[in-house]
């Protein structure tokens, strides 16, 4: 019994060591998004020599959400839009984008229902989520991507780093980068005992030609 005792104490340490490395929040290292309210003006691109150029089946949005327990990837299946370009001035282009929200996807069947439903994405009232560009800015690391969000009924500007490529009629963008979920009045806690994380990493991987 005694050595029972002795032993129950390294192993409740050890368990929550375990814990603890389990549930890191995923956002932990990464930009986090500035977020600020739309002035509902989009970038345009109005020179006689603009390219429009679709959004190809490669293109993915994907999402980490966490809590604090764990954490579990997803995305959306069905993602189309544009790009618009003047020349090949990346700083000049446009970026248009529309999900379909019911084609979300998670790591498990019963979260995946749970994200569709008026606790998280609504998508009975919302069904698509848009993005508009307004801005976007060279910068020494890349790009810097602004744009109007709406997403769960909700329009924010958002500002995030951007990698963004154009060769041979592609364009290619890939961006890693948190939001939090509250911006946009997605406000469920989670279980008292296992509550959501508030911010969210977003993984968008875009191509268009």
């Amino acid at each position: 019994m005694m050595q029972a005792v002795r032993w129950a104490g390294p192993l409740t340490c050890m368990a929550l060591v375990l814990l603890v490395a389990g549930c890191e929040d995923p956002t932990k290292d990464k930009p986090a998004a500035v977020v600020t309210e739309s002035a509902g003006e989009a970038a345009t691109s109005t020179a006689s020599d603009a390219t429009t150029l679709a959004f190809t089946p490669n293109t993915k949005v994907g999402f980490v959400g966490s809590k604090v327990t764990g954490s579990h990837d997803g995305g959306f299946n069905a993602v189309s839009g544009n790009v618009t370009l003047s020349g090949d001035d990346l700083t000049q282009a446009r970026i248009e984008a529309t999900i379909d929200m019911n084609s979300t996807w998670s790591d498990n069947d019963r979260l995946t229902n749970h994200l569709k439903s008026a606790d998280f994405f609504d998508v009975e009232n919302h069904p698509t989520a848009q993005f508009v560009s307004t801005a976007i800015e060279k910068t020494a690391e890349g790009y810097t991507v602004s744009g109007d969000l709406t997403l769960h009924g909700v329009t924010k500007n958002i500002s995030f780093p951007a990698a963004m490529t154009y060769e041979n009629g592609v364009l290619k963008a890939t961006a890693e980068f948190s939001i939090n979920r509250m911006d946009f009045n997605i406000v469920y806690p989670g279980k008292p005992d296992d509550l959501i994380r508030e911010n969210v990493l977003l993984k968008l991987d875009i191509e268009a030609a």
